[in-house]
């Protein structure tokens, strides 16, 4: 069968099946709207909370950050796999045992403060703003690349399926449609890996080809993928060349604590009936995510392996490089999205594909073959979907790939929406604005302001600053800085009063978002940045991606000055707190 029409039919029966579940689990209530009634089984659960997780930032720009960055990319693989760890442990069961249904509910209640609530709805919305932007422009890259659709009319097409089932069935569902996606996203991205192990390597399994011999070779797969990159300038895949390693450190311990105070993430929590089965969908979820994580480094290094033999299929790299006429249907493919752009900067008719940033390699290909620069641009965000093209694998798998990226891209964008919604029409609107409102117009508010982030995150979807998985970095430093020192402390120091914490969310959120500000540019209006995004102008060299850490730092810090000069916590919230825990802790209330 022809790939588009393939193409077609499998991402049209996915979304029927999608629609199907929506229509089946519509939300007729707050609680339903909410958190699904909280009836929802620990491993249904843990296979939402999968999905839900694994956005397109994981499904379709990790890997490709892994492929063109080598190790440094493994900070993405630590931290986000590591983070997830550090929630299920110290953070889930215990906000379960609260029993609210929202993040902003905890904190208003734990520090005793409204003022608390809105602080906690500010943080919430930047974090989760920041956080769709990635997965809207994995939306649009998707659908205008599988539906042969400009970038613009790819957001438009991915924004109406979205409102059509997160709309109408909010957490309810949301959870079972997930489940579905958590279905189709890891077939679609485990089936061309062992594909392609088994061309590489001969091993059904990447995980154990990525570390094996190549096939009919004595030469080991990431030996050889060192080879052909240091052949075109390039410094060995094996190597951190992007991090130093006080970036590798704040990177990856930015997005641990940022992942554990997601507030799209900690919501799945609240579904469950009870705390037993919160922990046991913490670690379904934790199953059903290594799965893919365990994967990505071999799709990442043989995405690039495959790239390069296209384009430099000779052993020489300077024998027979590719001529562009001769350019294979998947370049011809991604050419028409723009992400993938070609400039014969020798016209030669030939495509170079070399580290031209290499000054030293750079002057010898232009003496020794008359190059004069890089010739091709790779959008990173498109190796995962364009690997199985480039490896000539069946049109039934490249159909299969465009409709887990989808379901990527979709399964967080609704989790994310649903948390926005949640934020305005129960936490503001409900919890401080009218809290007599009825049930019935509290859950119009949250579908009027679900559209309202859809409409607001397409838009800066097409304008990000950066690619999906840099964006989605940004927001796990957002969250790191300022809810998750808010909710750790909540639990387990139970000393820690209003005022120490309001003044610690603020500081480190603002403090973050300054950085962020001035080393990128404002997040969503390209080109405004006071400095160039490179380390010569970083602060003590960090990376703005891993700045959430210091963020989470100031946090603390300044959360206990503050508590030390001002009131202590009222006895009655200590007492609330040593009941959240599982085992209870030892001590009456005390002061400072």
């Amino acid at each position: 069968m022809e790939l588009q029409t393939m193409i077609w039919l499998i991402v049209g029966a996915s979304f029927a099946l999608y629609f199907g579940i929506a229509i089946w689990s519509r939300a007729g209530s707050t609680s339903e709207f909410y958190v699904a009634s909280k009836g929802v089984h620990p491993v249904a659960n843990g296979m939402a909370t999968a999905a839900d997780w694994m956005s397109a930032a994981s499904f379709i720009s990790m890997a490709g950050m892994i492929a063109f960055m080598g190790y440094s990319g493994g900070a993405f693989l630590m931290g986000w796999t590591g983070g997830y760890v550090l929630l299920a442990l110290l953070l889930a069961p215990y906000l379960r045992k609260f029993g609210k249904f929202t993040v902003p509910d905890f904190i208003a209640d734990r520090y005793y403060a409204q003022s608390a609530r809105v602080v906690a709805i500010i943080s919430l919305l930047v974090i989760s703003i920041t956080y769709i932007v990635g997965q809207m422009t994995g939306v649009a890259i998707v659908f205008s690349r599988f539906l042969e659709l400009d970038l613009f009319w790819g957001m438009v097409v991915g924004m109406a399926v979205v409102f059509s089932y997160t709309v109408l069935g909010g957490m309810k569902g949301i959870t079972y449609t997930q489940i579905a996606q958590y279905v189709v996203l890891i077939f679609a991205y485990t089936v061309p890996a062992v594909f392609i192990s088994l061309q590489l390597t001969g091993w059904i399994f990447p995980q154990i080809g990525l570390g094996a011999t190549m096939t009919g070779s004595d030469m080991y797969m990431l030996q050889k993928l060192d080879q052909v990159l240091v052949d075109i300038g390039f410094t060995e895949y094996t190597i951190n060349n992007n991090f130093g390693t006080l970036n590798m450190f704040l990177l990856t311990m930015a997005l641990m604590v940022g992942t554990a105070g997601l507030p799209h993430v900690i919501v799945r929590f609240f579904t469950v009936p009870n705390v037993r089965d919160a922990r046991k969908s913490a670690g379904w979820a934790l199953v059903f995510i290594a799965i893919l994580y365990t994967t990505a480094p071999a799709v990442g290094a043989m995405a690039m392996f495959n790239l390069i033999k296209t384009i430099h299929p000779a052993e020489t790299i300077a024998e027979d490089t590719l001529l562009y006429e001769d350019r294979p249907q998947w370049m011809r493919n991604w050419e028409t999205t723009g992400l993938l752009t070609f400039n014969d900067k020798n016209e030669d008719g030939r495509i170079q594909f070399y580290n031209d940033g290499n000054r030293e390699f750079a002057a010898m290909a232009e003496e020794q073959y008359g190059w004069k620069g890089n010739e091709l641009t790779v959008n990173r965000d498109i190796m995962v979907l364009a690997s199985p093209e480039i490896a000539n694998l069946p049109n039934w798998v490249i159909a299969l790939v465009a409709a887990g990226g989808i379901a990527a891209a979709l399964s967080t964008a609704a989790g994310l929406l649903l948390v926005i919604s949640s934020s305005i029409s129960h936490d503001l609107l409900k919890g401080i604005i009218a809290p007599k409102i009825s049930e019935k117009t509290e859950l119009l508010a949250g579908r009027i302001a679900m559209s309202a982030a859809i409409l607001l995150a397409g838009y800066l979807g097409l304008n990000p600053p950066g690619f999906a998985a840099q964006v989605v970095a940004l927001a796990f430093g957002l969250a790191a800085s300022s809810l998750f020192p808010a909710l750790m402390m909540g639990i387990f120091f139970k000393q820690m009063n209003k005022e120490g914490a309001i003044a610690g969310m603020l500081a480190g959120l603002f403090a973050t978002l300054a950085y962020i500000f001035i080393y990128m540019g404002f997040l969503f209006i390209p080109g405004t940045n006071l400095f160039p995004n490179n380390a010569d102008y970083w602060l003590f060299g960090i990376s703005p991606l891993g700045f959430g850490t210091i963020g989470a730092v100031i946090n603390v810090v300044v959360a206990l000055l503050v508590m030390k000069m001002t009131k202590p916590t009222p006895a009655h919230i200590q007492d609330m707190v040593e009941n959240i825990r599982v085992p209870r802790g030892a001590g009456k209330a005390v002061d400072h």
